[in-house]
């Protein structure tokens, strides 16, 4: 089969993404991680640091931070993705089988939306699975290099994010039943390989040691139980499926479910993406807090599956209407969010979340509050990390709220005790109740609200209390 289709695949779909990241501000996780990340460490609160490193990197290299600049290296990403996963699959299961992996993962929301162009941890934890899936299958026939391979990309992929973990317990799990395979366990390549990975893991557990455990902490909590949830595992499952869409779930569940340990080809990605999928789904009993494109690196390693399956159609009609119909289903889509971007069309306006405050600066610059001495403060990591983004970190931006995430890292709020402070909130209500957490100031005074105006003619009411003389905890 040519490759002609795929380089095309790759090629429109990096210009799509570019026109849509030139179109739009940051979401909010992303103006939070470009704004809480501009300074380089080993760790963050929420994620390991690759996706952070790479954002600040591509605005110190480039000397912006721009959408497009920062959404930069994500896309490239996908890029390196979608090549990788035709590789990945045409390995196991031939070429036509690698072209419908690669085709059905660039049509499903969960990667070919958010995951190829946010700024998002997943960017980099995709690229590094899939290198390391494919390095194992080349492993699997022997030769260090492919061993040292799969545990160097692995190492990255936990630099990405703690998941990947679970795609790591898959691999073992593939080892521990297959029969062909096996005797892998009784050399030494798999564990070097682990022990590779680990190395390269291992600053993102020194920082956290040194941080009071505050990432491990975070996420093993965001699984805590709750309440028995009888059908909680289905609601999980509805949910990714939604992610994934339906009717590529669906046949991806189908072709899993007949995967056995005999056809080597077929349990390999199965056991890799079990993991994650069970997993969460189980977490599913006892917690609603269960996001559903958490099991996406589980889906991942089922597109090979799902391209074999696709490939060994006698007829394959189908297969081409429903894969052209996603297509112009998901520009369709991404072409009305880019007019209501433009026009805001919609009600209520999706738009606005992807509004950068960069207006604000100037602002507060016409009021004289534009002032490296005044502290700006957010009553939530999510307007912290807009207001840092439109201030361009012009101001020492703290969160006074009760989750701070990043920012009670990179400025605890009792660093700036005594300090004016200007609190910058879309609900007035939200600064008085930070006298209930403690929070006090010699004397407050409110000040006229900035309006920032959506270019359809929408906007953001944000409201300003001035005050002077922070104290925490009720201190002098």
């Amino acid at each position: 089969m040519s490759r002609a289709p795929l380089a095309a695949l790759i090629v429109t779909g990096a210009v799509i993404r570019l026109l849509m990241a030139g179109a739009s501000g940051l979401g909010i996780d992303e103006s939070y991680m470009v704004a809480a990340g501009r300074t380089l460490r080993l760790g963050y609160f929420d994620h390991p640091p690759f996706a952070w490193w790479l954002c600040a990197g591509i605005a110190d290299l480039l000397g912006s931070a721009a959408p497009i600049v920062v959404r930069l290296p994500f896309i490239a990403l996908f890029a390196v993705s979608s090549w990788l996963m035709y590789r990945l699959a045409a390995s196991l299961f031939g070429a036509r089988a690698g072209w419908w992996a690669a085709l059905s993962f660039n049509l499903s929301p969960v990667f070919g939306v958010t995951t190829a162009g946010w700024v998002l941890p997943d960017g980099p934890l995709v690229c590094a699975l899939l290198a390391a899936a494919l390095c194992l299958v080349r492993a699997l026939s022997g030769g260090w290099r492919w061993w040292l391979g799969a545990g160097a990309a692995m190492g990255l992929a936990l630099l990405a994010k703690y998941s990947a973990v679970l795609t790591l317990a898959g691999a073992v799990l593939y080892l521990a039943t297959q029969p062909q395979h096996r005797l892998w366990l009784r050399r030494p390549q798999p564990y070097v390989a682990a022990l590779l990975a680990a190395a390269l893991f291992a600053p993102v557990v020194v920082w956290n040691a040194t941080h009071h455990w505050a990432s491990f902490a975070f996420q093993g909590g965001r699984a805590g139980a709750e309440q028995v949830r009888p059908f909680g595992p289905l609601l999980v499952l509805g949910g990714e499926a939604l992610f994934v869409l339906p009717w590529i779930w669906l046949p991806m569940m189908a072709v899993w479910l007949r995967a056995r340990p005999a056809d080597w080809r077929a349990w390999l990605p199965a056991c890799l993406g079990a993991p994650p999928i069970v997993l969460f789904a189980l977490i599913g009993l006892w917690s609603r807090h269960v996001l559903f494109h958490w099991a996406a690196p589980g889906y991942l390693m089922l597109f090979p599956l799902l391209g074999a399956g696709i490939a060994g159609m006698a007829d394959r009609t189908l297969p081409r209407r429903v894969a052209a119909g996603t297509a112009a289903l998901l520009l369709a889509v991404l072409l009305v969010v880019a007019i209501d971007l433009r026009h805001s069309l919609l009600r209520p306006d999706p738009g606005l979340q992807a509004m950068d405050w960069t207006a604000l600066r100037p602002a507060l610059a016409a009021r004289g509050l534009f002032d490296p001495a005044l502290v700006v403060a957010a009553t939530g990591w999510q307007d912290a990390g807009k207001l840092d983004y439109g201030l361009g970190g012009g101001m020492t931006v703290i969160c006074l709220g009760g989750d701070p995430r990043q920012y009670g890292l990179n400025t605890p709020a009792d660093t700036v005790q005594g300090r004016d402070v200007l609190i910058v909130t879309r609900r007035p209500q939200d600064a008085e109740a930070l006298a209930a957490q403690g929070i006090r100031f010699d004397a407050t005074e409110a000040l006229p609200p900035i309006v920032l105006t959506h270019p359809g003619g929408t906007g953001i009411r944000l409201f300003l209390l001035l005050g002077h003389r922070l104290a925490l905890r009720g201190e002098a």
